[in-house]
């Protein structure tokens, strides 16, 4: 089965809400506004793996024109162990090198530990000395 990884549009988003809340915890920004307002921002950022019509897969690739951003890497349970997420990490790369991206960084979940092996497995640097802090 061919897994096609593309960019979302509007009609994408219900599908992706969907995913997500199978798949992952929510947040704050879960919801047809957020996700609207970062396809009107950063045409491109947000991009699906699609087969058969449904959605299996997400990454947002986002370029605030200083570094680029990796976030929400969501492949559907029946999907994982399969190299998807890493399809989706090389498609966010590329997709962030081609807008202007010379450096980039991902939030990840430190609690999980699929999400820790999945980075600790590929050939990113965790910088274990910084922290993050956020609002909302």
């Amino acid at each position: 089965m061919a897994i096609e990884i593309r960019p979302a549009g509007p009609d994408d988003i219900p599908a992706v809400l969907s995913l997500w809340a199978e798949a992952t915890a929510p947040t704050t920004t879960d919801d047809v506004d957020g996700i609207g307002a970062l396809l009107e921002r950063d045409p491109g950022a947000l991009l699906v793996a699609e087969t058969s019509g449904q959605i299996v897969g997400t990454v947002i690739a986002a370029w605030d024109g200083w570094r680029g951003s990796v976030y929400r890497i969501v492949v559907a349970p029946e999907y994982r162990r399969d190299g998807l997420g890493r399809r989706l990490l090389d498609e966010a790369e590329n997709r962030l090198r081609r807008v202007g991206a010379r450096r980039m960084h991902a939030i990840v979940v430190g609690t999980d530990p699929r999400a820790l092996g999945f980075w600790e497995s590929s050939d990113w640097e965790c910088q274990a000395s910084q922290l993050r802090f956020t609002r909302g």
